[in-house]
Formats: structure tokens, C-alpha cells, sequence
């Protein structure tokens, strides 16, 4: 019984290493995928990556700007090649590739005559970074995402407001700069009604006080505020809450928590909360 057990394992092994070399040999017998681009020359490279990129094909796009940069680093198309693989990468949702895309040329070429735009395309990089296509169409706040990706976002549009100030990217930029600066305040006043709602009075203070320090002209801080004005009511401190609402008063004195009824509706620019 025993060796007729060796013999059957014997086989069994035997008919797995042969199915597995079979496989090994067809796999290498399959024929290889060859690249069209092998034989062409760089110029056009360039004009077919062109096309892919006036085309919106941006994996294309961003294949064959790779594939010049790569073929002659240094060269007349490298530069281009190397801001239009970011802008490919970005477009077509790799944000990760795009952002080291565009350091890599920030980094090689800090005098080129794009570099305002290089900054530029680094904020917009991570101003949309993580905001996907469910993000997109189901108008998700900004302001609760995590905020590293705003921050850098913002110190990339900084860069170019205050080092290229006479660029056509400066007043957009300033503008997104706004909207971040909104984004990040109502960030931290969202952490503070968190814990408002749950009970944690002092840590809902905490935070809207962190909110007010470091953002002290955004809009959410008369959330800001008032969060901080019912917290103080909570853990009955009434000195300290009236004190809040006399400075409420004092910043904000069409606001609803001081007037008690609803501020009229206002057309907002798309960068105002």
C-alpha cells in the first residue's frame, strides 16, 4: 500500500512539473509585442505625442513624451517632453507621476522660461489630488479631505504669486490660494464641531482656536466663533462665552448666530465657500 501511494504521488508531481513547463514553453512561444515607436525618429515622436495631447489620448500622451525624454535626455524636445509628461500624467488621473514629473523639471530647469507655469501645474496637481471621479460629481468639500495635499497645493501657487507676479497664471493662482486658505479653515472648524457634537468641549475649543490663529480672515471663522461661543456655555464658563460673542459681534455683525436670522444669499465666486 505504501509504495503503490509513493508511485501515485510520483505521478501526480510528475503530470504538475509537466503541465508547468508546458505552459513555461508556450508562454515563450507567443509572439513578442513589438514598439511601434522603435523606428521613428524624434521628431515624430513629438508630433504624434502632440497629437495624442491636442487629442486628450493621455496615456498615449504621456507614453510617448516618456518615451522622447527618455531616448534623448538632453536634447531639443527633453524640456517640453519632460512638463507635458506631467501635464498627461495629471489629466489622465496619475497624480503621483505627475507630481514627481514636475519636480523632476522644477528641479532640472529652475530658470526655464515655463516655470511659472511648472509651479502652476504642481498646484493644480494637488488641488485636485484625491478628488476623483465619485469626488467630483458628488460636489464633496474640499475642506474635508485631508489637508497635506491642499497645503502643498497652496505653497505651489505661493511660489508663483510671489516669485512671478507679472505671470497669466498669477491672478488664478491668488484666487485658488483663497479658496485653500477657506478649505483649510473650514477643515479645522469641521474637527471642532466634531467634537462639539460628541461632547468634547474643550477639544472643540481647541480647534476652533487653532482655526482663528492660523486662518484668521477666512469665512469659517465665524463658525469658528460661534462653536467656540456654545462650547464655553456647555462647560459654563459664561464670562468667556460672552466674551466670544462680543468679539462674533464685533467681526461678523450680519452673522445669523448674532442677528438671529438668515443672511440673504449671495452669489459667490467658485472659490468661496
Amino acid at each position: 500500500m505504501r509504495a503503490a501511494s509513493r508511485t501515485a504521488r510520483g505521478i501526480v508531481k510528475y503530470a504538475v512539473c509537466a503541465a508547468a513547463l508546458a505552459i513555461v514553453a508556450a508562454c515563450h512561444g507567443l509572439p513578442e509585442k513589438t514598439d511601434e515607436t522603435a523606428a521613428w525618429p524624434n521628431n515624430k515622436l513629438y508630433t504624434e505625442a502632440q497629437d495624442a495631447l491636442s487629442g486628450s489620448d493621455w496615456g498615449k500622451c504621456a507614453k510617448y513624451f516618456e518615451l522622447l525624454e527618455g531616448r534623448d535626455p538632453f536634447g531639443h524636445f527633453a524640456q517640453q517632453a519632460q512638463i507635458n509628461v506631467a501635464y498627461c500624467n495629471w489629466k489622465d488621473g496619475e497624480t503621483a507621476a505627475a507630481d514627481d514629473a514636475v519636480d523632476r523639471f522644477i528641479r532640472l530647469h529652475p530658470d526655464h522660461p515655463d516655470i511659472a507655469y511648472a509651479y502652476y501645474l504642481k498646484g493644480m496637481i494637488h488641488f485636485n489630488d484625491d478628488l476623483g471621479l465619485f469626488g467630483r460629481f458628488s460636489g464633496q468639500d474640499m475642506s474635508e479631505r485631508d489637508p497635506k495635499s491642499l497645503r502643498e497645493s497652496y505653497d505651489a501657487f505661493k511660489a508663483v504669486v510671489d516669485r512671478y507676479p507679472n505671470s497669466k497664471y498669477a491672478p488664478d493662482a491668488a484666487q485658488r490660494m483663497r479658496y485653500i486658505v477657506n478649505a483649510l479653515a473650514s477643515h479645522e472648524v469641521h474637527a471642532a464641531d466634531y467634537y462639539y457634537r460628541r461632547g468634547a468641549y474643550v477639544a472643540a475649543i481647541n480647534r476652533a482656536q487653532l482655526a482663528i490663529k492660523e486662518y484668521r480672515n477666512a469665512p469659517a471663522i465665524e463658525d469658528a466663533l460661534h462653536i467656540m461661543m456654545l462650547s464655553y456655555q456647555k462647560l459654563n464658563e459664561p464670562q468667556l462665552a460672552d466674551d466670544t460673542k462680543r468679539v462674533l459681534a464685533a467681526t461678523f455683525p450680519d452673522s445669523p448666530y448674532v442677528t438671529g436670522h438668515p443672511r440673504p444669499t449671495k452669489a459667490k465666486s467658485w472659490w468661496q465657500f
